[in-house]
């Protein structure tokens, strides 16, 4: 019971904001989709990107670890397509800026750094050139990395060909393939030239199938 000099409230007293229920209720299911290890870092920005009305530290979906991604990663294709979707509109980035982003998603900042190094990135960061660094950590090689680089930019449904327009697939394999090192222009040149074939059917666009041919040409080397 009460104590006696504690104040007596009824529920009529209480008033119960209309809009509270449902951001409690969207709050949960996006914490339980997205898992991060911090809640309480998480929660901070996820209610600080709501008020501004900015893209949410949100995964689309629950997510398993990938037969292809490294153990000892707190990436997944799930948060990476977070970050692109918070940092992608700027082209550009500042590298505070990235740094703040990915410390609100959980993850180590060990992991952006060598990401960092093997780009040789300083205080402005070309946001695309990271995004593709970021899914060759989570690949075992190139060509696991071009295809979650598809699945990632694609805009077809979940389960779907994983389409993306066939200048960006150029862009995005040729710098992995050079940063690798060891895989030279003219095979480069081959592969996407073998692509072109599909591409032309397919309305400039390419999708894995394309490239996990038999028939292609591999990726690297």
């Amino acid at each position: 019971m009460p104590q006696p000099d504690e104040p007596m409230y009824s529920s009529q007293q209480i008033n119960i904001p209309p809009e509270l229920p449902d951001i409690l209720k969207q709050f949960t299911k996006a914490a339980i989709r997205t898992q991060p290890k911090d809640v309480l870092q998480w929660s901070a920005a996820y209610f600080r990107a709501l008020s501004k009305g900015e893209t949410l530290p949100v995964k689309e979906r629950l997510e398993m670890p990938t037969a292809t991604q490294k153990t000892d990663t707190g990436l997944t294709p799930g948060l990476l397509k977070v970050l692109h979707k918070q940092l992608s509109p700027q082209g550009t980035v500042q590298l505070s800026v990235l740094e703040q982003k990915w410390k609100e998603v959980c993850l180590p900042q060990e992991q952006m750094d060598e990401i960092m190094k093997v780009g040789t990135f300083s205080d402005k960061i070309e946001w695309i050139k990271f995004f593709a660094l970021a899914c060759s950590s989570l690949a075992g090689n190139i060509t696991q990395a071009m295809k979650i680089v598809c699945e990632i930019l694609t805009s077809d449904p979940e389960g779907g060909a994983a389409k993306i327009d066939f200048n960006t697939f150029k862009e995005l394999y040729t710098y992995l393939a050079q940063i690798d090192g060891e895989i030279g222009q003219v095979h480069i040149d081959g592969v996407l030239s073998y692509l072109q074939y599909d591409v032309d059917k397919q309305e400039g666009m390419v999708m894995p199938r394309n490239f996990l041919s038999q028939d292609c040409p591999k990726l690297g080397n």
